[in-house]
């Protein structure tokens, strides 16, 4: 069925295509009953405006681009609802592209944004976004790095102290007496998964009867994490780790269960650490110790200083913002915790 169209409604109706347009977009310039006899007209053919008619003849598009890396994972559905929070007491809505760990999908979508002329950008990036965001920069509208940083120093963020993060946890099993420590995770051209490494290392090297064995995952998805749990229940006792910090909650369930259902103890014999703190870790079978990320919080904070560049304020003092990590511990690494 062909799409009713201003001109449809002007028929239908008995006015001109001007008079449409002011009696739906500026109804104070015709009368009450011309306005009713338009919108009739409009309701009974199913018209709805173009949203970029709209946008050209009010000069704004009141849209919000943001990109995370797997909205999958729960932190970063966390995140997109911290920055709508912030967006919506804003007067802006939030349109999210999710990379799913795939560079060309990162910059198709900030391309998608240039297009739709969004207003601000809010990037959780993947891969190396420099040159999609400088042209977002060009065209006058501004971006803030979250759940990462700019080493240049010249775009606002905010981010997560994630070396903080992989040495607590890391710690923490060294703390409780293992020795023996695997670190688990995917993609390692990630920046925030190489400083929870770098981190786990750091807290390792402290203990000179300690050592740090990395796997590297394809994905971080529970799946992977059930078959990698499968694989450590197959191996010797003896060569099997006794401690593991995963690169997030995600993959760390996925685990426990593998080696749960393979007849290995956790904590009692290998004791599982998580990051982010999703809503489900409190209430997995074995309830997961996990490092916190206050996911949504770091969403409304880069959500307020977005919507502070677009009032024409500075990004200073507000610029950066690190948040600092919290391990929360529970019965996945400490026995009735």
């Amino acid at each position: 069925m062909k799409r009713a169209g201003i001109r449809d409604v002007a028929q239908r109706a008995g006015v001109s295509i001007s008079t449409v347009s002011n009696a739906l977009n500026r109804p104070g310039l015709v009368s009450e009953q011309l306005a009713e006899r338009v919108r009739t007209a409009a309701a009974d053919l199913g018209y709805v405006p173009l949203q970029a008619a709209r946008q050209l003849r009010v000069g704004r598009s009141g849209l919000l681009g943001m990109t995370v890396i797997n909205i999958a994972n729960p932190f970063f559905a966390e995140l997109v609802s911290g920055a709508e929070e912030a967006a919506t007491a804003g007067g802006y809505r939030v349109l999210v592209g999710n990379s799913d760990d795939d560079v060309a999908k990162e910059a198709g979508h900030l391309e998608l944004f240039e297009r739709v002329q969004v207003e601000g950008v809010l990037v959780s990036p993947f891969g190396d976004a420099t040159a999609p965001i400088e042209r977002l920069r060009a065209r006058g509208i501004p971006v803030v790095l979250v759940d990462a940083v700019d080493d240049a120093g010249a775009l606002p963020s905010v981010s997560f102290d994630d070396v903080a993060g992989g040495r607590l946890a890391a710690d923490h099993l060294l703390q409780i007496g293992r020795r023996r420590i695997a670190f688990l995770g995917a993609r390692e051209e990630v920046r925030q998964v190489r400083e929870r490494l770098q981190g786990a290392r750091l807290a390792v090297a402290a203990y000179p009867d300690a050592r740090l064995d990395v796997v590297w995952s394809t994905r971080t998805t529970p799946e992977l994490g059930r078959n990698l749990g499968a694989e450590i229940a197959a191996a010797p006792p003896a060569s099997r780790p006794d401690g593991i910090v995963t690169t997030n909650d995600h993959l760390a369930c996925g685990v426990v269960y593998g080696l749960v259902s393979n007849g290995v103890r956790v904590p009692e014999d290998i004791a599982v650490i998580g990051y982010d703190d999703i809503e489900f870790a409190s209430v997995a079978a074995v309830p997961l110790t996990s490092v916190r990320q206050p996911a949504r919080a770091m969403g409304r904070h880069a959500g307020e200083l977005l919507l502070h560049q677009l009032d024409g304020g500075s990004t200073e003092p507000l610029g950066s913002v690190m948040f600092e990590p919290e391990l929360i511990v529970r019965a996945s690494s400490v026995v009735g915790a």
